[in-house]
């Protein structure tokens, strides 16, 4: 057995993270210790994606919620820091949701692309790639921030001002900020 939990310590996956129904897609491929919990993995996506962490969430799994179980639940849900990446996820090209923001509901794919032995001296986790920013907080999920971005490019738009002053600034889209999203990164552990 001990032989059995060094060699998932000594494995990483890579996953791509993609937020659903976005287009052109908005993505991020981490490489995440095959031994951090769902509430870990959870803390990546927030910090890969750019979210502010301010919402609920949950992961889906093979039919199954898992979350952080609160007395408010409407559904029991099952402990997300009990489960390891590797216990739940043991296969390449395996598929679960990760959804956050129930208001909004954003919901991702995550991917697992790769079960990989982790490289010696690598830091994990860690975002390779990835394109395009992420929306910002409270947007209305992906149809309202359709439209935001519509209202930002289009100075007669009946909302242009208010996005703009609700933003506080210039968007840009296509933006994507590697090194900030591992300096971001390097808090999760």
């Amino acid at each position: 057995m001990a032989a059995k939990a060094k060699a998932i310590s000594d494995r990483v996956y890579q996953l791509k993270i993609t937020l659903r129904g976005s287009k052109p897609p908005i993505w991020r491929r981490v490489i995440v210790p095959a031994t951090f919990n769902l509430y870990q993995l959870h803390q990546v996506i927030q910090a890969a994606m750019g979210w502010d962490d301010s919402h609920l969430h949950q992961f889906i799994i093979e039919g199954e919620y898992y979350s952080i179980p609160s007395p408010d639940d409407w559904e029991p849900v099952i402990d997300e820091r009990r489960y390891a990446l590797s216990r739940i996820a043991p296969y390449e090209k395996m598929k679960f949701v990760y959804e956050y923001d129930f208001g909004d509901s954003w919901e991702h794919i995550v991917l697992v692309e790769k079960i990989l032995p982790a490289e010696v001296g690598r830091q994990y986790p860690v975002c390779i790639k990835g394109k395009r920013a992420c929306p910002p907080e409270d947007v209305g999920g992906v149809w309202g921030y359709e439209n935001f971005l519509e209202a930002l490019r289009d100075p007669g738009h009946e909302e242009h001002e208010s996005y703009q002053e609700w933003f506080d600034g210039e968007f840009d889209a296509e933006a994507f900020n590697l090194e900030a999203i591992n300096i971001a990164l390097q808090r999760v552990k």
